[in-house]
């Protein structure tokens, strides 16, 4: 033998041996093949920590089958954002919107679909042409953008850039008959730090909690504004002087800086300054969309890290000339605008109705995508998967897509005061809206507040209470008896909002109702865990804590239930709220789908329950709080 036989020989014995010595019970286990387990029951299942098997005929399941499998939402969003692109109040693309949002909801078989007038609102307005560039010392192009409703340049400008830094009376004449033609440098500039948080953020399991544990709103002390200091209203007079120097000295051009945002963006580019004291009422304030507003100097805002470029190379001794093209379009046509209404008609409780809606209208500086094209196309795809798989719900399902919304909910309180009574009376004079203590907050900081905290750091930092000789506290609003309503405001069962960017779905805001705690966790249950595509996506926070800011609180202010879902913040306050960056590509379409399919299954679930949902006390408030 060989001695490649003799090593295989060793090794067979010694393979005898290990195996003699293994017990034969264990010798059995590892040849024997393992029996498969007895089939659970699904009690035994659920006992062992299974998740039961989800009944395919169900409706929820299939909402779910539906809205991940076949959904439409980004194509949705697709031709509001990018096809239609900004829709400014009033405009002509809003109008567009509305006409296309009607017919492709009636497409789908929606019902009823109608363009709802309110108003009159004001003159449509929109952007023909824009550029700015420095070419003196540098060429550079600058990163800017018109202010909504400001007139355009009857020619493209070029001009020597001022910067006006009179601190009063005697320095400012220093200007007078030097300004005529020039370009005003009329902003602010602000330092910028590095960011060292993430800009794009969901809701940790610490935040939840913290929501989920809220007190009752109503047994909060409300913030009383601090007044105005005499050293801002001072500051607001002067600035009421030079702004109107400006006019008297007949500059060609404002330029202001960007109140918010940083790294390549501008965040709150609104509407165009119209010159007016500060204290004058609001119910008498103009604004630059009125058909009675006075003629304005053209107004753009440039990013704030060019802004301060300019102010420095001014400060130097610089000469800087700007060529800037501004060429607008304002439209007279039509003084009304429209909110997009369609329905799904119900069957033995057609005369009750569940609502859900956003708004439709956005600013103009990007396409507004996730403020609040994504709201829009997260509610017309929970309506379009109802009717896809022909459910039909007890109650009247009506959906309304808002316009003038960042005006001041103007269409949805119009809506409500139409259809189901009147409103509270007129905020105080001089109360902010959260989009504006939200710019007030980030011209003062620095930093943009969450949309949904915006009007709590606005009652905490006085720069952003607009200067009043006397302004009305805000006490807690006393219950009332109940007012008289029209007959539709008792056939309501709720009104649902998506306007907090286009973050997934993680519980929903009760307002204060704790009735609606037990209903809504129940219909939160088959998202505690729910796949989509790679995601996996976790909703099951019911917090009792009030949202703010959006079309829901029209309703919640005349005792209706206005609900509000509460979003993942994503990058919508750091990057796209109000932004030149809310586009089309800001947006996770995962997110979008997860968010109609659960706004289906509350819709669906409000529209076939034997009783309406249960409706708080009704109280006085502001719906523009």
């Amino acid at each position: 033998m060989n001695p490649r036989g003799r090593n295989a020989l060793a090794l067979l014995l010694c393979a005898l041996m290990l195996l003699a010595n293994i017990p034969a019970g264990a010798r059995q286990a590892q040849t024997t093949p393992a029996r498969p387990p007895a089939a659970q029951t699904p009690a035994a299942a659920q006992d062992a920590g299974a998740q039961p098997t989800p009944d395919p005929n169900d409706p929820v399941e299939r909402i779910k089958d539906e809205g991940v499998n076949r959904s439409e939402v980004m194509r949705t969003l697709q031709h509001l954002t990018e096809v239609i692109g900004p829709r400014l109040t009033g405009s002509p693309a809003l109008r567009r919107a509305n006409e296309w949002t009607r017919d492709r909801l009636t497409q789908w078989g929606l019902e009823n679909a109608r363009l709802e007038p309110w108003g009159p609102f004001g003159r449509g307005w929109t952007l023909k042409r824009f550029s700015a560039e420095a070419v003196e010392p540098q060429a550079f192009p600058l990163l800017a953008y018109p202010r909504a409703w400001s007139p355009g340049l009857d020619a493209p400008l070029t001009a020597e850039v001022v910067l006006v830094e009179a601190k009063d009376e005697a320095e400012l004449e220093r200007y007078k008959g030097q300004l005529a033609g020039k370009i005003v440098l009329a902003g602010s500039e602000r330092e910028l730090k590095p960011r060292f948080e993430p800009t794009a953020t969901r809701l940790n399991e610490k935040q939840l909690l913290g929501l989920a544990d809220a007190p009752d709103p109503s047994l909060l002390p409300r913030r009383t504004p601090r007044p105005p200091t005499p050293e801002q209203i001072a500051a607001a007079r002067w600035g009421d002087r030079r702004t109107q120097f400006y006019y008297d000295e007949g500059v060609s051009l404002l330029v202001v800086s960007s109140p918010g945002g940083d790294g390549g963006m501008l965040q709150f580019v609104h509407s165009a300054a119209v010159p007016q004291p500060f204290d004058t009422p609001a119910d008498k304030r103009k604004n630059a969309w009125d058909r009675d507003a006075p003629k304005l100097i053209p107004q753009i805002a440039v990013s704030n890290d060019h802004y301060n470029r300019l102010a420095r190379m001014l400060r130097q001794g610089q000469r800087v000339r700007l060529n800037v093209n501004l060429q607008v379009e304002f439209d007279d046509s039509d003084p009304m605008s429209y909110n997009t209404i369609a329905e799904i008609p119900g069957t033995d409780l057609r005369d009750e109705v569940v609502m859900l809606g956003a708004h439709l209208d956005s600013w103009h500086t990007a396409t507004g995508a996730t403020d609040n094209a994504a709201g829009v196309a997260v509610m017309m795809e929970a309506v379009r998967i109802l009717k896809a798989l022909g459910l039909r719900p007890r109650r009247t399902v009506r959906i309304a897509l808002w316009s003038g919304e960042e005006q001041g909910l103007l269409g949805s309180r119009a809506y409500v005061r139409e259809h189901f009574g009147p409103l509270t009376a007129p905020a105080p004079v001089g109360a902010n809206t959260p989009d504006a203590a939200a710019a007030a907050v980030a011209e003062k900081t620095g930093k943009t507040p969450p949309k949904r905290e915006a009007r709590d750091a606005a009652a905490r930092t006085p720069a952003a209470q607009p200067p009043t000789a006397a302004r009305a506290t805000t006490t807690p609003a006393p219950a009332v008896a109940r007012p008289r309503f029209k007959p539709e405001h008792e056939r309501l069962n709720v009104y649902f909002n998506v306007d907090s960017g286009a973050g997934a779905i993680r519980g929903v805001h009760l307002q204060g109702n704790e009735a609606l705690r037990p209903i809504f966790r129940r219909w939160l249950m088959p998202f505690g865990q729910f796949k989509v595509g790679q995601n996996t996506y976790s909703a099951s926070t019911v917090t009792l804590s009030n949202a703010g800011g959006s079309d829901f609180l029209a309703f919640d202010a005349v005792g209706l239930n206005g609900i509000d879902f509460l979003q993942d913040e994503l990058e919508y306050a750091t990057r796209t709220w109000h932004s030149n960056q809310d586009t089309y590509d800001r947006v996770i379409p995962d997110d979008l789908k997860q968010a109609a399919v659960i706004v289906a299954a509350f819709v669906y679930n409000s529209a076939m329950m034997d009783e309406k949902l249960p409706r708080k006390p009704f109280r006085t408030v502001d719906s523009r709080q």
